[in-house]
């Protein structure tokens, strides 16, 4: 009888081990599936940009007045501005969080679109010094400034916002796509992407 127990006590420690084992490893493996899952939706929202070609025709004059301003003198330029724009997501701001329990990823944040970079190029024509007013290397960068700010208002007229915001919502249903391949489940229900101006470069 003290055998029969035995050998009854020592299948089930053996399934309990077996039960033990196998939900360890089971959770391990939920835990690695959640942890290749975010890294490649990160991969996946680096492809969230668009580009926008800008050509433009800016007129810059500057008058300085001299002699208890008896006297003028004008500088004056024809600026053709061609422009490279980038409108984008910072990805620092995405929030995900993995529900190993539910096997679900969570997508909490999605950030509003901003303008990454704009990249000019001046082309100067008809341009004139005045007489006591002559252009110098600090007129040249400011107008090199002067054009950013410039393009950087054209931008909301642009729809490279619109195209934006249709990219990311695209990626979510590649994310949504990727995730559930394996299983898994993408919650977005709390994501809000907006139509927003996106914001200035500092």
């Amino acid at each position: 009888m003290e055998a029969f127990l035995g050998i009854i006590i020592g299948v089930l420690v053996t399934l309990g081990i077996v039960t033990f084992v196998k939900s360890f490893k089971k959770k391990s493996l939920v835990n690695s599936q959640s942890t290749i899952l975010i890294d490649k939706i990160k991969k996946v929202c680096k492809f969230i940009t668009v580009e926008g070609d800008f050509a433009e025709i800016y007129h810059y004059e500057d008058v300085k007045e001299r002699f208890l301003k008896l006297i003028t003198s004008k500088k004056k330029a024809l600026v053709v501005i061609n422009a490279k724009a980038h409108v984008g997501y910072d990805l620092s701001k995405i929030e995900i969080k993995a529900e190993n329990d539910n096997k679900k990823i969570v997508l909490e944040h999605f950030p509003q679109p901003e303008v990454l970079s704009i990249e000019t190029n001046l082309n100067y024509y008809d341009k004139k010094d005045g007489y006591f007013n002559k252009f110098e290397a600090t007129d040249l960068t400011g107008l090199h400034n002067e054009a950013k700010r410039h393009i950087q208002e054209k931008i909301p007229e642009s729809g490279l916002i619109e195209i934006a915001q249709k990219e990311a919502l695209d990626t979510i249903l590649l994310i949504e796509t990727i995730v559930e391949t394996i299983g898994w489940q993408l919650d977005y229900s709390a994501l809000k992407i907006e139509d927003e101006t996106p914001k200035k470069l500092n």
